[in-house]
């Protein structure tokens, strides 16, 4: 099997679980199985009372540090991650989501290598069922970033979105006070406001099993839209709140359409 052996660039995949026993696994064993040796795997685990524990305990060896402790939400374990990793470059995996090949972060790797001044690099997710996951729901086709494209309501997926160490340090971690968009928040600061070099992968790099935190009912939905209005606002960022919309519905059709 071909590695990309690289002493100076280590990139971490911190993956956050709240009894995540179910498909955890899938996660855990997409991470081990990438071609590229420099990876540091870190689990953040929301004191969970399932199985969770027990399957990370048979798993330790393949992890770089886990945590496990009550924490404040999703975006607060995310933000622990951040400043217990020692990678160049920071990516996230959820736990019920998982890389489509063994060669995905061998990939990013070389985006990053190729372009030294290179801050993030991005690509496609497909959301896929959660039992079968050779069946795809829904493709969420990314595009290269343009100002202005996030007072549109485009985003890139966040489990695709890999930055360097140094941006996070330098532009600040996830915003507590969103519960919904913090994700898409950060994402703005760094694209829109602070103008980090980013590159666009036109190809599927993770698998999301459909039914997610956000995604997981109307309320939610229309609580994370809310929550994007405030940041772009919050950013000073101009935005048509009929046009947001529309858009959105555009995008999220075409992502049926296009599976």
């Amino acid at each position: 099997m071909k590695t990309l052996k690289n002493k100076n660039l280590k990139i971490s995949i911190i993956t956050v679980t709240l009894n995540s026993s179910k498909f955890l696994n899938d996660c855990l064993q997409s991470v081990k199985s990438q071609t590229y040796d420099d990876i540091e795997h870190i689990v953040i685990d929301g004191a969970s009372t399932d199985n969770t524990l027990n399957l990370l305990e048979t798993k330790k060896k393949q992890l770089a540090i886990l945590v496990s402790e009550k924490d404040n939400g999703i975006y607060h374990a995310m933000n622990k991650g951040i400043k217990l990793s020692r990678g160049d470059i920071i990516g996230f995996l959820n736990s019920d989501d998982f890389y489509v090949n063994s060669d995905v972060i061998l990939k990013v790797a070389k985006k990053f290598e190729k372009d030294p001044s290179l801050d993030v690099c991005y690509a496609d997710l497909i959301y896929v069922d959660k039992n079968n996951t050779s069946k795809i729901i829904r493709y969420f086709k990314s595009r290269k970033f343009k100002k202005g494209l996030f007072s549109k309501g485009w985003c890139p997926p966040h489990p695709t979105f890999f930055v360097r160490q140094s941006i996070y340090k330098k532009y600040g971690i996830f915003d507590l006070n969103y519960h919904f968009a913090s994700d898409v928040d950060l994402m703005m600061r760094f694209l829109e406001i602070h103008k980090i070099k980013s590159i666009y992968i036109s190809e599927v790099l993770v698998k999301m099993r459909i039914g997610g935190a956000t995604n997981k009912s109307f309320k939610n939905i229309w609580l994370q839209n809310k929550e994007i209005l405030n940041s772009l606002n919050k950013n000073g960022l101009s935005v048509n709140i009929i046009s947001f919309f529309i858009y959105k519905i555009i995008s999220r059709f075409l992502q049926f359409f296009l599976k």
